[in-house]
């Protein structure tokens, strides 16, 4: 039996949705702020060498610096020429960055930070990046481990275990004694990351009707985006890493009530033969709904439960690569994944000097989010081809029309680069939804996951990029651009998916192809009935 065609008799969107997805967004503000957060709890602040005073000036054989800054600190410049040896020294023959009286830091705009409670700076700045990594890297592990263990224990379990890990190791991160210890802590927390995200938005999408579907990403967006705002108020109250890193993962620990409210998907529970398990959930949607079951569709639910079937075959991720247009489908969604979300951190790396005061940055940042969001509300309600590929398309299409732009109209580089930003915000929106509908349910997690995956490789990817200026300093925006456009003319390889019916097996996506091929027919199980039931339910269903 069609999963979509029951949403339709017991109501795509009624309030049993409408509650689920109160539970899908509300954890998605924390996201927001574990992913984020690292801007204020990583900062460097201004900072100096005690043994220097602010005016002291080095020797004038190594060419260094002091650097202007806030409230009249000089910055000592970590960059100088080589000697013959190959090492960087001041005058005193220590090197740069070996700071023998310690360091001293600006407190105007933090109290306290990673960067100077354990020193990352000049030599030992790239912990600080390599923290950053290691925490991606979290997110791209916890997209594999999480995206294969959903698809075979449910959405539902992995979520409340990944709520768990986010609030246990996010409160422990906050005490840890060292920085070794902390990157651990943020690994763990960057894993619990993927399965929350993943599995919040699978759940969403698979209890949702076709002509809804587009909320699943879309309404969980607004939160995020809701959270990146908030972030910036928050670390504005509170300006110590430590305090800060606790106060926005305690509250993870009122999530516990969800082992009793968070509810599984019958999608997925159908699909995986547990078929009375199912039933049970489905008629509390209904009754929530205000649609209980028809007789007809619980003749339905006894004959799937007393009559033979087939046993299924378990399913993996090499099923999304096995049969042709499963393969190719998967390949093209792995690629948008990963282009959005190299050139989305990409540019916001680029843009995100204006000068201004950091916490306003951050707020702006989250601001103009928001109407990238808000206008794929109005383009998925007819098409998500044509979206992908049209944000996809002004994306880098902007992108690559920056490096045209002399350098003396920086105000018109800066608005290209976020008319880039815009597009690549809403095609990633797009990319959520639109894999969701792509990938079936047997192996729609795994599809998801390894989706994530390759996207958080193009998270990691993203600083490095900028290491391509030493080759042509529009070397940046030229990948920003054709990046996006290339997945923009793969897109037109993909199925419109608005408003259809969600794909269950591998079958549905190969059609009559794969039917032909190992001589399989796919049975249609009391059709007859089930438009009996829509008529008796005044929904049509065919």
């Amino acid at each position: 039996m069609n999963f979509d065609e029951i949403l339709c008799l017991i109501g795509g969107f009624g309030k049993f949705q409408r509650i689920l997805y109160v539970w899908i967004c509300l954890p998605q503000i924390f996201l927001a702020f574990h992913m984020l957060v690292s801007i204020f709890t990583g900062a460097v602040p201004p900072h100096l060498c005690r043994s220097m005073s602010a005016g002291a000036t080095a020797s004038s054989n190594f060419n260094l610096s002091l650097q202007s800054a806030p409230d009249g600190w000089s910055e000592l410049s970590c960059v100088a020429p080589f000697n013959r040896s190959g090492a960087v020294a001041l005058g005193d023959g220590h090197p740069v960055g070996t700071c023998q009286g310690g360091w001293e830091y600006s407190t105007e705009t933090f109290q306290s930070t990673t960067v100077t409670e354990w020193d990352l700076v000049c030599d030992s700045a790239s912990l600080n990046n390599m923290a950053s990594s290691i925490y991606m890297f979290g997110l791209l592990v916890g997209a594999v481990v999480f995206g294969s263990l959903a698809d075979k224990y449910g959405r539902r379990i992995i979520i409340l275990i990944s709520l768990a890990i986010q609030a246990v190791f996010g409160v422990a991160a906050a005490f840890a004694p060292n920085f070794y210890v902390y990157t651990a802590l943020r690994f763990m927390v960057g894993t619990s990351i993927s399965g929350v995200i993943m599995n919040a938005f699978v759940l969403g999408t698979e209890w949702t009707g076709s002509k809804q579907r587009m909320l699943a990403g879309i309404i969980t967006d607004y939160f995020f985006g809701l959270g990146y705002i908030l972030l910036a108020g928050v670390a504005y109250l509170i300006r110590d890493w430590r305090k800060l890193q606790l106060a926005i993962s305690a509250p993870g620990f009122l999530f516990i009530f969800y082992i009793w409210v968070l509810p599984k998907s019958a999608r997925w529970l159908m699909a995986n033969d547990k078929t009375e398990e199912a039933w049970e959930v489905v008629r509390k949607a209904a009754q929530m709904n205000g649609k209980p079951l028809t007789k007809d569709l619980e003749m339905c639910q006894v004959y799937n439960l007393e009559g033979k079937r087939e046993v299924k075959r378990k399913h993996s991720f090499i099923d999304l690569v096995r049969t042709p247009k499963m393969r190719k489908q998967s390949l093209i969604v792995f690629y948008l994944w990963f282009a959005n979300v190299l050139v989305y951190y990409g540019l916001s790396l680029n843009i995100s000097d204006f000068g201004m005061n950091i916490y306003l940055t951050q707020m702006i940042f989250g601001l103009v989010e928001m109407p990238a969001r808000t206008i794929t509300l109005f383009t998925l309600n007819r098409t998500r081809k044509i979206s992908q590929l049209a944000f996809l398309a002004v994306g880098g299409t902007a992108c690559l029309l920056t490096i045209f732009i002399p350098s003396n109209l920086s105000i018109l580089k800066t608005v290209l680069a976020m008319i880039g930003k815009f597009g690549i915000t809403a095609s990633l929106s797009i990319i959520y939804v639109y894999s969701a509908e792509v990938f079936p349910t047997v192996v729609r997690q795994n599809g998801i996951g390894i989706g994530s995956m390759c996207a958080r490789t193009g998270g990691v990817l993203a600083p490095m990029m900028y290491l391509l200026k030493s080759i042509s300093p529009q070397a940046p925006m030229v990948l920003c651009g054709l990046c996006p456009l290339l997945g923009s003319a793969l897109t037109l390889l993909l199925p419109e998916t608005a408003n259809k019916p969600l794909p269950d097996t591998i079958e549905d996506v190969e059609g009559s192809d794969l039917s032909e091929e190992d001589g399989s027919v796919k049975p249609v199980i009391f059709e007859t009935s089930l438009r009996t039931a829509g008529a008796v339910g005044g929904t049509r269903t065919d």
